[in-house]
């Protein structure tokens, strides 16, 4: 049966006349309908945040225990919340279970944070002539906040978005994307149960060119966080005037692998965080680069490792790579993997798709002009790339207009601060490749990779405002 879900606005359930098919992504076929979004639901969502906004003010600690009950919803519709993102993300059971529990997690810090919001002492006295003064100053929520997540974290990317902003004392109108739109409304519903009130948090869905465009262009919007491609990153910034942006863009990881790392565990931890969800993850490694004197070991290692890894249906608790999340982006790869051959690029393994399934693909002899190497290739595909020089090797990823996360190996305590200083990236992971993140810490990039930071603690700071207020006790 194929089921209908309706919009979320202002605590109510919306119907509209046009709908969104949302494809299971492994059968291809329709299993659910959304109510698409037009003009009128866009302004109505924007005007009751607004509404609620200005109306209703939410205690400190009432935020906090409306966010904690709802990580502990989550926790108690895991089964329910990973089907679904099975289903509509082609995500591999285990890997979508893995973000309801992160999403929990998420929510609970973020519930915590809410609690914990302040600001500081400003010593104004010590300034001649305001002997007699006393100044502080305050955060405040910024207001209302439009978020427009992606596809490849249908919940743990919202997540990210809306409990700071909530735990903030903000309201929010969030498009998720639209292949991917079901899991945000099953969070609607898991608010309305947690008692959040009407207007609050608002769920519409569309095309980026749609409602993405009129969430763009309306003024009562105070903060856009936004995940996704850096071309759309771009327009944000040049068309929302002098609001303020969380923006997690591109990215395209590297990985130095040092002659003095732990190969063994460098083969394993890398091929494990290449491939996850067929690679479709905004930290997944990408580039790999090997000192020329153990590349041999490295990579008969990394090979042993990527073979064992199960390729087909999501629902398949034994699942480690499902398929794209359309048939059309695991097209556009393959001719990615066929360019790069045909530049001189050699095959490892994989290289193979069938519909949306591409297998873990690897390849050598790569220069770094191919797409495959310079851009962001958001597929299961890795290219392993020999250096000798490291100050070479950085200079070379630091050509890149990305600059999320990065990852090096070495024993080498000295080799791997120095390339924490001096890759240039948000985020660099020592004996651990690129794609480790939990959902505490500040997660952000440089570059065309984005600016603003996610994370509980660090997305309140960024939505909120720093007020000062001076005393005068003369």
């Amino acid at each position: 049966m194929t089921q209908h879900y309706k919009l979320y606005i202002n605590g109510q359930w919306i119907d509209t006349n046009e709908t969104v098919d949302v494809l299971d992504k492994y059968s291809q076929d329709v299993y659910a309908t959304v109510a698409k979004a037009g003009e009128a639901e866009v302004d109505k969502a924007i005007s009751s945040a607004e509404i609620a906004f200005q109306t209703t003010q939410l205690s400190a600690y009432k935020r906090y225990e409306i966010l904690k009950r709802v990580s502990e919803l989550m926790l108690e519709q895991q089964d329910e919340l990973a089907l679904g993102i099975v289903k509509e993300a082609g995500k591999p059971l285990k890997q979508a279970k893995g973000e309801i529990v992160r999403s929990a997690q998420t929510f609970e810090w973020a519930a915590e944070e809410a609690k914990r919001i302040t600001g500081e002492g400003v010593p104004v006295e010590a300034a001649p002539g305001s002997e007699n003064r006393m100044a502080f100053t305050i955060k405040v929520p910024v207001g209302v906040i439009g978020a427009i997540s992606p596809f490849n974290f249908p919940l743990n990317l919202v997540s990210h978005k809306v409990a700071p902003a909530i735990a903030a004392g903000n309201t929010v109108v969030l498009k998720p994307a639209s292949t991917t739109p079901t899991t945000a409304i099953k969070l609607a519903e898991i608010f309305e149960k947690a008692g959040l009130p009407n207007g609050f948090f608002n769920v519409v869905v569309g095309s980026g060119s749609t409602v993405g465009n009129q969430m763009m262009k309306d003024n009562r919007i105070k903060l856009y966080t936004f995940t996704g491609s850096a071309e759309v990153g771009l327009k944000l910034k040049q068309n929302t005037g002098l609001n303020k942006l969380i923006l997690e863009l591109g990215n395209n990881s590297p990985v130095i692998i040092d002659k003095e790392a732990d190969i063994a565990k460098a083969s394993q931890l890398t091929a494990e965080k290449s491939f996850a969800f067929a690679g479709q993850v905004c930290i997944s490694v990408q580039r790999v680069y090997v000192h020329e004197d153990v590349r041999d070991e490295f990579q008969r290692k990394f090979m042993e490792a990527v073979q064992t890894l199960k390729v087909g249906d999501p629902n398949d608790s034994d699942t480690d790579v499902g398929p794209m999340i359309s048939e059309k982006e695991a097209i556009r790869a393959e001719e990615w993997i066929l360019e790069a051959k045909e530049q001189g690029a050699k095959l490892l393994c994989g290289g193979t798709r069938k519909g949306p399934l591409l297998e873990p693909t690897v390849l050598v002899d790569v220069h770094k002009t191919m797409r495959v190497v310079c851009e962001e290739v958001f597929a299961p595909i890795v290219s392993i790339i020999p250096y000798r020089d490291l100050d070479a090797c950085i200079d070379e990823i630091n050509e890149s207009p990305y600059g999320l996360q990065g990852g090096i190996f070495t024993q080498n305590i000295n080799t791997a601060f120095y390339a924490a200083k001096k890759v240039e990236v948000g985020g660099m992971m020592i004996n651990d490749a690129s794609q480790y993140r939990v959902d505490l810490m500040p997660y952000g990039g440089v570059k065309d990779s984005g600016s603003g930071k996610e994370g509980p603690k660090y997305s309140i700071d960024e939505m909120t405002e720093e007020r000062l207020v001076v005393l005068n006790l003369e």
